[in-house]
């Protein structure tokens, strides 16, 4: 097929360039069929338990919500946890970084899918930091149970003993982690559908940080350059962007 050709290009640049394109395109055929496979998962497990959470309701109130509640007239709901315990006194900052990018799509993902951002901090301070990160489209709610944090891993207290030690996780020492999982409604059954898994799962040599690569535009756009991502993880100081 033809290509595109960019000033004072040299042959040998074209013939990677070319040998590349046919990369990335059996990439993207390959991200499309994990996206079929993905969707096509047999049920998984229904929830144990119809999950409180806290939200900002009605005129700017706190309300307690069920999870059955939050899928509105869709089927499915996702929900992704926010390292932001009370332990914390700022938030994970890949997290961070990683709601930075998915702000601005939240407001489209709604269309066809809830998208909720799950924490066990208050309620107030999460919405208190989406101001100071001026996220306009995120809904937050608070585990206040903690018990849906502990079932789907938005922290470390069911995680067997191979990966506590993996983590040099004491007795009794815990630490929230980072993980999107979908629920799908049938009827009055509520199902498990999908945990994104891979961001415990062992990385490879050079390969660091990719949980959030599903979503994350900010290692997408570094990798474009020669650079690459390299070692660079984003701060969070104080608040600052």
């Amino acid at each position: 097929m033809d290509h595109v050709t960019y000033p004072n290009e040299s042959a040998d640049y074209r013939a990677a360039r070319n040998a590349l394109l046919d990369a990335e395109i059996a990439l993207r055929r390959q991200i499309e069929a994990v996206a079929a496979q993905r969707r096509a998962l047999p049920p998984g497990g229904e929830i144990p338990e119809d999950y409180v959470f806290e939200r900002i309701g009605k005129f700017q109130r706190p309300e307690t919500v069920r999870l059955s509640e939050l899928f509105g007239d869709k089927q499915s709901i996702i929900l992704q946890s926010f390292m932001f315990g009370p332990e914390r006194d700022v938030p994970c900052s890949g997290c961070t970084h990683m709601l930075d990018s998915i702000d601005g799509g939240a407001r489209y993902v709604d269309d066809r899918t809830p998208l909720y951002v799950v924490a066990k901090s208050p309620i107030a301070r999460l919405v208190e930091w989406a101001r100071v990160r001026g996220w306009k489209h995120l809904t937050f709610l608070s585990d206040v149970t903690t018990r849906y944090s502990a079932d789907y891993f938005g922290d470390t207290r069911k995680f067997p003993p191979s990966m506590r030690a993996d983590r040099k996780l004491g007795p009794g020492e815990e630490w929230d982690e980072t993980i999107f999982n979908s629920f799908r409604k049938d009827g009055d059954t509520i199902r498990h559908h999908w945990g994104s898994e891979m961001a415990f799962a062992p990385e490879d040599p050079g390969q660091h940080h990719r949980a959030g690569d599903l979503v994350d535009a900010l290692w997408g756009l570094l990798d474009m350059t020669p650079e690459g991502r390299g070692d660079y993880f984003p701060t969070v100081e104080g608040g600052k962007k």
